[in-house]
C-alpha cells in the first residue's frame, strides 16, 4: 500500500509548478512570434540576412523569419526631404556668400542602400554639402543669381551619378537662399541702378532717332506737295486759336511775296542802268520795326 501511494504522488503534478511555468512559456512564445513574424507597410522593404549572409529583399506584407538565425533591416522607400545646412561658398569672381539648399531623394535599391553604405542618410547629406560648394565655386555671382535653376540641375545630376552605387535616386535639388554681405548688396544695388540709367538713355536716344526720322519723312512729303504746307498752316492757326491767346501769329508763305520781290529787283536794276537814281536792292532794304 505504501508503494502505491508513493507512485500516485509522483504521478501527480504540483499546481504551484504549473502556475510558475505557464507564464514563462507564454513569454518565450511571444518572443519567438515577435522575432519571426514581421509586417511591412506598402512603402517598406526588408533586407533579410541568414547567419549574417544576405538572402534577399522581402515585403511588403507579412514576412516570416527563423528566430535567432535570420534578421532583417527595414528600409523606407518614400522620398525624403533633407535640408542642406548653410555653406560658405567663394564664387569664381572671389565673392564670399552663404548658400543653403533642399535635397529630395529616395531609396530605389534596398540591398545596395544597406550593404554598400553604412548609413545612407548622413552619407547623402554630406555628399550634397561638398557637391554644392564645388559646383557653385565654379560660377560667377551673376550666374548664381540669374541661373539658379540651371545650377540646381547640375548639382542634382552630379549627386545622382555618385549615389547610384548606393541605391539612392536624387530626384531634385533646390538652391533656397544665397546670402550676401551688406557691402555686396549695396554694390549690386548701385550696379542695377546704373544699368537702369543706361537703358533709359538708350531708349531716349532711340526715341529721338525715330522722331527725327519721322520728321524728315514728313518734311519730304510736305515739300513735294505745296498745298499740304498751306493746310498745315491752317491747322496751326486752328490750334493757336483754340488756346484763347491774345497774340495771333499768321505765317506768310514766301511764294505769295516772291512776285513783288522780283518786281522790286527789276526796278532797281533799271534805275542803276540809267544812272538817275539808285534803288537799293531788297537785300539792303531795312524795314523799321514799330512797337
Amino acid at each position: 500500500m505504501s508503494r502505491d501511494r508513493r507512485l500516485r504522488r509522483s504521478k501527480e503534478v504540483n499546481p504551484m509548478f504549473l502556475y510558475a511555468i505557464i507564464p514563462v512559456l507564454l513569454l518565450v512564445a511571444s518572443i519567438v512570434v515577435t522575432a519571426s513574424v514581421k509586417i511591412l507597410r506598402q512603402y517598406e522593404r526588408a533586407v533579410v540576412f541568414t547567419l549574417g549572409r544576405f538572402q534577399g529583399v522581402k515585403g511588403p506584407g507579412l514576412v516570416l523569419l527563423i528566430p535567432f538565425f535570420q534578421e532583417m533591416v527595414r528600409v523606407d522607400l518614400r522620398i525624403q526631404v533633407v535640408e542642406v545646412p548653410s555653406q560658405d561658398v567663394i564664387s569664381r569672381d572671389n565673392v564670399s556668400m552663404k548658400v543653403d539648399a533642399v535635397l529630395y531623394f529616395n531609396v530605389v535599391n534596398p540591398e545596395r542602400a544597406v550593404i554598400q553604405v553604412r548609413s545612407y542618410l548622413p552619407a547623402t547629406t554630406m555628399l550634397a554639402q561638398t557637391t554644392l560648394r564645388a559646383v557653385l565655386g565654379q560660377h560667377d555671382l551673376d550666374e548664381m543669381l540669374s541661373e539658379r535653376k540651371k545650377l540646381s540641375t547640375d548639382v542634382q545630376s552630379i549627386l545622382d551619378t555618385q549615389t547610384e552605387t548606393w541605391g539612392i535616386k536624387v530626384s531634385n535639388v533646390e538652391i533656397r537662399t544665397v546670402e550676401l554681405t551688406e557691402n555686396m548688396v549695396r554694390a549690386i544695388a548701385k550696379q542695377a541702378e546704373a544699368e537702369r540709367d543706361r537703358r533709359a538713355k538708350i531708349i531716349h536716344a532711340e526715341a529721338e532717332f525715330q522722331a527725327s526720322q519721322t520728321l524728315v519723312n514728313a518734311a519730304q512729303i510736305l515739300a513735294s506737295i505745296p498745298a499740304a504746307m498751306q493746310l498745315r498752316y491752317l491747322q496751326t492757326l486752328t490750334e493757336i486759336g483754340a488756346e484763347q491767346n491774345s497774340t495771333v501769329v499768321f505765317p506768310m508763305p514766301i511764294d505769295i511775296i516772291r512776285p513783288f520781290l522780283a518786281i522790286l529787283e527789276k526796278a532797281g536794276m533799271a534805275a542803276g542802268a540809267n544812272g538817275d537814281a539808285r534803288v537799293p536792292p531788297i537785300a539792303d532794304v531795312e524795314v523799321p520795326l514799330r512797337a
